[in-house]
């Protein structure tokens, strides 16, 4: 049972302007999500797709942005690909929503990067 979907567009240049801002990637990212683009040719359009990705998170959710946290979801790259990892209030919002399993998929090209949130929960899932 598909529980939500989101699906985010970001600026890779507004990102950029906004990574200028003293302190700014550290309030947004994860240490982990800093450290996978740290040696990337292209750091800002990672950066970018791990921001989409927030954002269609809580899309998905239904939540808003300003509920799930900026540093309460973020993606870890893993053999398989991305996949999303949050914060214990957000793992316990999902646990009781009865969410089973999130997808995520992430691009980028030239200007922009993109992501896909996809919740899927058990056949007794409610929505909040």
């Amino acid at each position: 049972m598909i529980l939500g979907m989101g699906l985010d567009l970001c600026s890779i240049e507004r990102l950029r302007r906004a990574l200028r801002i003293q302190g700014f990637r550290e309030r947004v990212f994860s240490e982990e999500e800093i450290a996978y683009v740290a040696d990337r040719r292209n750091p800002e359009a990672s950066l970018a797709a791990c921001f989409a990705a927030k954002e269609a998170f809580a899309k998905a959710t239904g939540w808003g942005l300003a509920s799930v946290g900026l540093r309460g979801v973020w993606v870890v790259r893993t053999p398989r690909g991305p996949r999303l990892e949050w914060n214990s209030e957000n793992r316990r919002r999902l646990e009781t929503w009865g969410a089973a399993r999130c997808h995520l998929s992430l691009t980028h090209e030239r200007d922009y990067a993109a992501a896909v949130v996809l919740l899927e929960g058990n056949d007794h899932a409610s929505r909040l």
